[in-house]
C-alpha cells in the first residue's frame, strides 16, 4: 500500500502554488496521466483553486492540492507515472 507524506499547507504554500499557475502559459486542456483527461484546465484550475483555499487544514480533503500539484508537475515535465 502506498504510504501519503502528512503535510499541511499554508496559506503562503498555497499562495506559491496559485502564483506558479498565474504565471504559466497553460494549454485549453491536459492529458494528465492515461485515464486522467481534463478538458478545460483553466476552469478546472479555478474549482481545485477554491476547493484548496476552503480545506486547506483538513487532511483528508486535500486530494485538489494533490491533484494541482500533479498538473503542476506534468506542465514542468517532471511527472510521475501514475498507473
Amino acid at each position: 500500500m502506498k504510504e501519503y507524506k502528512r503535510h499541511l499547507y499554508t496559506e503562503e504554500d498555497l499562495k506559491a502554488l496559485f502564483q506558479w499557475f498565474d504565471n504559466q502559459d497553460l494549454p485549453a486542456n491536459m492529458q494528465l496521466d492515461k485515464s486522467t483527461y481534463i478538458p478545460d484546465l483553466q476552469t478546472t484550475l479555478k474549482y481545485l483553486k477554491l476547493q484548496a483555499e476552503n480545506y486547506r487544514e483538513t487532511q483528508r480533503m486535500q486530494g485538489c492540492i494533490t491533484l494541482l500539484e500533479r498538473i503542476k508537475a506534468k506542465l514542468e515535465g517532471n511527472e510521475r507515472n501514475e498507473e
